[in-house]
């Protein structure tokens, strides 16, 4: 395999990779989690019948994501340690596939950013400025986050 097909494997390439690797190594965890993400993968492209992009993987990813750290502060919640647990090695295993994570900073000049850009003035061109911004930071950031820094600078 060329460096120049490798610098282009899509998203849902490397995830079918790792699952190989994964299998290979006998790591039933890490495999275990992989086949949920492919199954998810699959099941939104046989529902929807296309093939999907890095954009639409990547956001299944952050959903997945968003959904093992609810999922983990309910379980640390109830005091279920062994499903928490569980939880963070699935979390851990989704992370590798999605991209670095902004930093405060990075994720402050992005909001003001897009606010200036929308000429957003109030609460209610909210809409507006997740537009905007949903595209930058899907999977980099929790949008729940991104939202809270949305309204802090709009009231």
């Amino acid at each position: 395999m060329s460096k120049e097909i490798l610098l282009e494997e899509t998203l849902k390439a490397r995830i079918t990779t790792e699952m190989k690797t994964a299998m290979r190594a006998k790591n039933k965890p890490r495999l275990s989690t992989i086949r949920l993400i492919q199954a998810e993968i699959k099941r939104i492209e046989v529902d929807e019948r296309i093939e999907l992009d890095d954009t639409r993987v990547l956001a299944i990813l952050d959903k997945m994501s968003k959904q093992r750290r609810d999922s983990l502060s309910q379980f640390k919640d109830a005091g279920r340690d062994d499903l928490a647990e569980q939880e963070q090695s699935e979390l851990d295993v989704i992370a590798e596939f999605l991209p670095t994570a902004l930093t405060e900073d990075e994720l402050q000049t992005l909001v003001d950013q897009a606010v200036a850009d929308s000429g957003a003035q109030a609460m209610s061109d909210m809409g507006k400025v997740m537009g905007i911004i949903k595209p930058l930071v899907q999977g980099r950031a929790d949008m729940g986050a991104v939202s809270q820094q949305i309204k802090a600078r709009l009231s």
